[in-house]
């Protein structure tokens, strides 16, 4: 178990963004959350660049297929062309439930996905179940 997980979370949506903060901050295992809002800023956050310079790698990311300037498709393409990057997980979470998006996220790297359910209480279940899976079940590296 990580005892200070560092999750980047890129997503567009205030709505979604602020719930999945939440039901991270409920779970109660202290997970640090850092939010870019659209592809381009993914990228210079996992760069550390620019404002970024100072960030620390995300032991997770979760990353919503439609974004602005740059989306998660490119944005997952890019993280799993990059030898330095490739090792941190991504987790799709998205609005999508197409076959196509499914079969283009794993060709293209993605650790697992997961689609936004559309009721309070199963969105909370699911981030709180991705937490527990990715930080209380595996074992990633270091």
């Amino acid at each position: 178990m990580y005892p200070a997980a560092e999750i980047l979370l890129v997503d567009d949506n205030p709505a979604d963004v602020g719930l999945v903060c939440e039901a991270l901050a409920a779970s109660g295992r202290g997970s640090h959350v850092n939010v870019v809002l659209d592809g381009e800023e993914a990228v210079a956050f996992l760069r550390r660049s620019g404002k970024y310079a100072q960030a620390e790698y995300p032991h997770l990311i979760i990353l919503d297929l439609n974004l602005p300037r740059r989306d998660g498709r490119a944005v997952l393409a890019e993280v799993k062309a990059d030898p330095s990057l490739r090792k941190i997980p991504v987790v799709v979470f998205t609005t999508s439930r197409s076959a196509r998006d499914i079969r283009c996220s794993y060709e293209l790297g993605a650790n697992c996905y997961v689609s936004k359910p559309g009721n309070l209480r199963d969105f909370f279940v699911a981030v709180q179940s991705l937490e527990q899976f990715w930080f209380g079940v595996v074992s990633l590296p270091g």
